[in-house]
């Protein structure tokens, strides 16, 4: 395969490790190119000298300085603010963009880089989220790739490979069901942070985490596939798999069932990303059936978990409600963090912003970033007065 030259947004992140750590076993496929940071200024440093990009960028001032200093003496370029992010984007010396970023902050870079012509490998699903219209008519403007990096979107779009979407009657999601999985919602009063950071088979960062936990992670991806798949909610469903083998499946009008299994290692779909279309050899850990004798599946409790019910809520609803959802949740889960909010409190900070900021049917990207930026205002006002 040609040499691809990458740019990683969040590279100190657990995807944005990962990835390099996949490059790094491929030296003659990969080069890195841009790397960028919010305040992990130390990590960062290190992955400069290690891979020599053209490019840093951090969004923290104080992390700024730190690596300008640590990095003065290297041909490397090394830029500040959330500005830069986007402005990097357009800067010809990548391929293929990695957006490893957490939360909406990814969806103004990841549409600069479209917009520039570059092909995204996507693990940041908030940027479809939030404005899954207007990313995929920008991808269809430009003739670029939307490559999924979640393992449950990178095991479908895998299964489509070589079929017809007209073809597909739906596709499964599979869920881990996280750290509470068969618990009462009475059961989830009490919840502490350090039950809902104990994932049972996946080592992500706190954020998406807790996200597991009260299956908003698993809503958020369900809109996630609307969009990168082009079909409607009624075609994406959702089942517990607590072994996380099955990654997801892709059920097609003749009846038959496609599924894409692996261990639970998030560098398999980076790899797939990254070789997309050919796949590579790798000397990744193989799945051994013999290992896991027994594969089960589970109907996923929506009045236990009721930010997937939330979550298929908002698709239905379209316009605006996926936008506020997503900020609403990512203040809700900061508060949860912060020990200012209970577990089930989430869902209602969630479901109340969702009632109270105003329905836009059809919205700019300016209209998202406003409508983002006043749900996660509301949400505040509702766990100030909690």
């Amino acid at each position: 395969m040609t040499h691809k030259r990458i740019a990683i947004l969040g590279s100190t992140g657990s995807i944005g490790t990962q990835s390099l750590e996949v490059i790094s076993q491929f030296p003659e496929s990969f080069s890195v190119t841009i790397l960028t940071a919010g305040k992990n200024a130390d990590l960062l440093i290190r992955q400069a000298h290690q891979f020599k990009p053209k490019i840093v960028v951090l969004s923290d001032q104080q992390a700024y300085q730190t690596a300008k200093e640590a990095l003065m003496a290297t041909d490397i370029e090394v830029r500040f603010g959330e500005d830069a992010l986007e402005e990097v984007m357009g800067v010809d010396c990548f391929d293929l963009v990695i957006t490893a970023l957490v939360g909406s902050v990814g969806l103004r870079p990841t549409v600069a880089a479209i917009e520039a012509g570059k092909d995204v490998a996507l693990a940041n699903k908030e940027t479809l989220v939030v404005a899954g219209d207007l990313i995929t008519a920008l991808v269809e403007k430009h003739g670029v790739k939307l490559l999924p990096v979640d393992s449950e979107h990178s095991a479908i779009f895998q299964c489509l490979v070589g079929e017809r979407n007209a073809s597909v009657e739906k596709v499964i999601l599979t869920a881990s069901g996280g750290p509470f999985r068969g618990w009462e919602r009475a059961d989830l009063v009490n919840v502490t942070k350090k039950q809902a950071l104990r994932h049972p088979n996946w080592t992500m960062g706190a954020k998406i985490t807790i996200d597991s936990a009260s299956m908003m992670n698993k809503g958020l991806e369900v809109i996630e596939a609307r969009w990168l798949f082009g079909i409607s909610p009624e075609q994406i469903d959702v089942i517990v798999h607590p072994q996380s083998i099955v990654h997801s499946l892709v059920q097609f009008c003749d009846g038959s069932l496609k599924a894409q299994l692996g261990i639970p290692d998030m560098k398999l779909p980076i790899l797939y990303a990254l070789g997309y279309p050919e796949r590579m050899n790798s000397s990744f850990e193989r799945f051994d059936f013999l290992n896991y004798p027994q594969l089960t599946f589970e109907r996923v409790d929506l009045e236990v978990f009721k930010n997937l019910k939330l979550a298929f809520q908002a698709l239905n609803a379209a316009g605006n409600s996926a936008c506020v959802l997503n900020a609403a949740n990512e203040v809700a889960v900061d508060a949860f963090l912060s020990d200012r909010i209970g577990f089930l409190r989430m869902s209602e900070v969630i479901e109340e912003t969702l009632c109270q900021v105003s329905y836009r049917s059809a919205c700019s990207l300016d209209d998202y970033i406003q409508d983002d930026r006043q749900s996660r205002s509301v949400a505040w006002s509702l766990i100030n007065k909690s």
